[in-house]
């Protein structure tokens, strides 16, 4: 007798449903094989279940690049800007800001990894920043993703902005080895950690800092780790569930990675992924 395959009538409404209607997911279906070899495919877990992985392929649009302008943004031969997702990379050098250490670097690899070739472009939760720059991971024809790559070369950082979370793992390690291996950035004193008693008005660009968080604050959206009494990371309170408990980082030692901000002679921290907070 043939082992029996049986299928929820809810699975499937639900996979057909997660997997045609924009924005929509089909929830965890579980896989369970009896010692006769019968299947069976549920929304409803049972012993020794195994959950599928039935996340759809993200859709990719295919365009031609027609001008870089910096490790990370680049023009389409229709005009639109496109800001690469989840990374950042060194600003060049304009008539409005002086260049960052590394952004002639970055800028150069990629116009040579899009010189004449197509590009593809892959999608997040967000199509357009609030400068209406398209947001995408790119992607050449044999399947390099330059985001990554730009990352694992030292060339950008990771910088990952919710709900904008696709690929997150992938760029955390990847960054994890560029630094192990004092991949470009990574080894250029610009970017060195510097004390929390270095923060001035100065202090521009992407930055590392090391502190110690000693109290946390909290008000209707911002949750703050208090480092001292004229330096804090602030923390949107929409992005606290990615985080651990902040209590956990109280009296810690950490590296802070990010953007100063400051307002008289206080001075900020914002951080949007638990990613920029690294236990020393």
């Amino acid at each position: 007798m043939k082992p029996i395959i049986t299928i929820s009538l809810f699975w499937l409404l639900t996979v057909f449903i997660g997997l045609h209607l924009p924005g929509c997911a089909a929830d965890t279906i579980y896989r369970t094989q009896d010692a006769q070899g019968n299947i069976t495919y549920s929304d409803i877990p049972a012993p020794d279940a195994k959950p599928l992985n039935l996340s759809p392929i993200p859709h990719r649009t295919r365009h031609q690049v027609v001008k870089v302008l910096d490790g990370d943004t680049v023009v389409l031969n229709g005009g639109e800007r496109v800001r690469l997702l989840g990374i950042n990379a060194p600003e060049v050098k304009s008539r409005y800001r002086d260049g960052e250490a590394g952004s002639i670097a970055a800028k150069e690899w990629l116009q040579e990894k899009l010189k004449n070739r197509k590009v593809y472009l892959e999608y997040d939760q967000q199509k357009h920043d609030h400068y209406n720059r398209l947001l995408a991971h790119l992607y050449l024809p044999n399947g390099e993703h330059l985001n990554l790559m730009l990352v694992e070369k030292g060339l950008a950082v990771v910088n990952l902005l919710p709900p904008n979370l696709r690929h997150a793992d992938a760029m955390i390690r990847a960054q994890q080895r560029a630094e192990r291996q004092k991949s470009g950035i990574w080894s250029l004193p610009d970017y060195r950690t510097r004390p929390l008693t270095q923060i001035s008005q100065k202090s521009r660009g992407w930055q590392r800092f090391l502190g110690t968080p000693m109290s946390l604050k909290k008000n209707k959206r911002y949750s703050q780790l208090i480092l001292n009494n004229k330096v804090d990371i602030r923390i949107d309170n929409n992005n606290l569930a990615l985080f651990p408990v902040l209590e956990t980082y109280l009296h810690k030692s950490l590296e802070i990675r990010g953007w100063v901000s400051h307002r008289n002679d206080h001075y900020s921290i914002l951080i949007h992924h638990p990613s920029a907070l690294v236990l020393r």
